[in-house]
């Protein structure tokens, strides 16, 4: 049980306005601060970076802005040659920029990268207006995404650490002090000592809420392997349509827009498989570029399903500009997480095919499996094309799956008698019937393929079948 807030953490939170209301009303300007020349490298398995596109990063910042309501005034993109240790930018952005904000009466400056406290300070002192980076933005729409108890516990002990590092006496150059948790807010400049032991002791008490939630996580998993049902869990890159691809198979009402960070807290849902197969499917937080480590690590628990899963579907937005640099950017979180994105148990799935025009549509078919053309699937690796809003492309995807679970599977062939009915009924609940014919007699053939945990189960009770293959 959570302990309540003491009267210092309740003033603390209780200075924070209504977050909706005010994002609303804050005029805001998002800055790309971009390299001037593509950052080169090789990624993980000596794997070329692919590059991203400036318009596509800029447009990502707006995006993110947008997910908290923000009053988006203007977005501008500048080429960055190097990096200042006081400010970010050169002197001349910063006067430009506020010479922009004083005309537009800009309340709020968000800056797509991440920024010192130092710089973060500076320009706020240059520009007179709130400065939020990349990392604070993110934070606050997992701060109003999280319902969850556990997800609400890590996302407050991430924008407690990254808040923490920003409490410095600097605020007199604004009209009133800032006050609470939050990006519109800040410490009072009478109360920092006593702001930062506060915020100390918060973390620590998360710590021992979040410890408490890892042990139930725990019981419930051992729970889970009593009555094993394959997990299969959905990830990529935010807004690339999982949450839309998880409804669909699941027929849940999972919160699915297009927006990014739609999704934050896991859910999992249990579903049959065309042959009759029940998996446990698993939708979760979708990744995105230069995700604070910060978050990672304070994810890694949520992700254990992720870490778990027998199959990871990864989803991707085929018809986004940038889909194979987000590809990479996924690809270097399962790293992080253990996983490698090429491991036999990840089935890539370009998703959104009906926004792709007719002549991209039918490339993609042909690289995929459901093509036969370069990337068959004679080995269960290549892609599937879908569209998890029109359903095109799900009957293949689902049979990939049910082709990937039966690889450590045997199949057997089986003869009932027309009365062993609760035989039959035996075999629907604990097997998938791949093939049924009736003899005019009514005996039954069927050709079965089952889990190896349920397999002793099975040949104790059909000691007649017969082994016909694997897989």
């Amino acid at each position: 049980m959570t302990e309540p807030l003491t009267p210092g953490e309740a003033r603390l939170q209780a200075q924070a306005a209504p977050e909706g209301e005010i994002a609303a009303s804050t005029r805001t300007l998002v800055v790309g601060p971009y390299p001037a020349r593509p950052a080169t490298g090789l990624a993980g398995q000596g794997r070329p970076v692919p590059s991203r596109s400036v318009d596509a990063r800029l447009d990502e910042a707006v995006g993110l802005a947008a997910a908290i309501d923000l009053d988006v005034t203007q977005a501008m993109a500048l080429s960055l040659p190097k990096i200042r240790p006081s400010t970010y930018l050169g002197k001349g952005r910063v006067d430009e920029i506020a010479g922009l904000i004083a005309a537009e009466e800009i309340g709020l400056v968000v800056m797509d990268c991440a920024l010192s406290p130092v710089q973060q300070r500076n320009l706020e002192k240059a520009w007179g207006a709130k400065v939020i980076d990349r990392t604070g933005l993110i934070l606050e729409i997992f701060g109003r995404r999280a319902s969850t108890r556990e997800g609400t516990l890590q996302v407050e002990h991430a924008h407690l650490a990254y808040q923490r590092s920003r409490l410095v006496r600097s605020w007199t150059h604004l009209e009133r002090q800032r006050g609470g948790f939050g990006f519109l807010g800040g410490p009072g400049e009478t109360q920092i000592e006593a702001d930062r032991r506060m915020i100390q002791e918060r973390m620590t008490r998360i710590e021992r809420d979040l410890d408490s939630v890892s042990r139930t996580r725990g019981l419930h998993r051992q729970s889970r392997a009593r009555v094993p049902y394959p997990i299969v869990a959905l990830v990529g890159y935010t807004n690339a349509g999982k949450s839309t691809l998880f409804n669909v198979l699941t027929q849940a009402k999972v919160l699915a827009q297009d927006m990014l960070f739609a999704t934050l807290d896991p859910t999992a849902r249990a579903t049959k498989l065309p042959h009759g197969e029940t998996v446990i499917l698993s939708d979760t937080v979708g990744f995105i570029s230069d995700l604070p480590t910060s978050l990672i690590a304070a994810f890694r628990a949520t992700l254990e399903d992720v870490i778990e899963a027998d199959i990871l579907l990864h989803v991707r937005d085929v018809s986004h500009g940038d889909t194979e640099a987000q590809a990479e950017d996924v690809g270097e979180v399962l790293r992080e997480l253990g996983i490698e994105d090429s491991a036999e148990r990840v089935i890539e799935v370009w998703n959104k095919a009906d926004l792709l025009d007719e002549a991209e549509r039918t490339r993609l078919f042909n690289l995929s499996g459901q093509g036969g053309g370069a990337r068959s699937d004679r080995d269960g690796s290549a892609p599937v094309l879908v569209s998890a809003l029109t359903g095109e492309g799900l009957p293949a995807l689902t049979a990939r799956i049910e082709a990937r679970i039966a690889r450590a599977r045997s199949t057997f062939a089986v003869i009932l008698p027309p009365e062993d009915g609760a035989a039959l009924h035996w075999l629907y609940e604990n097997a998938e019937v791949l093939d049924r014919r009736m003899e005019e007699n009514g005996t039954l053939h069927l050709a079965i393929r089952i889990a190896p945990e349920k397999e002793p189960r099975f040949l104790n009770r059909f000691a007649g079948a017969r082994r016909i293959g694997r897989g």
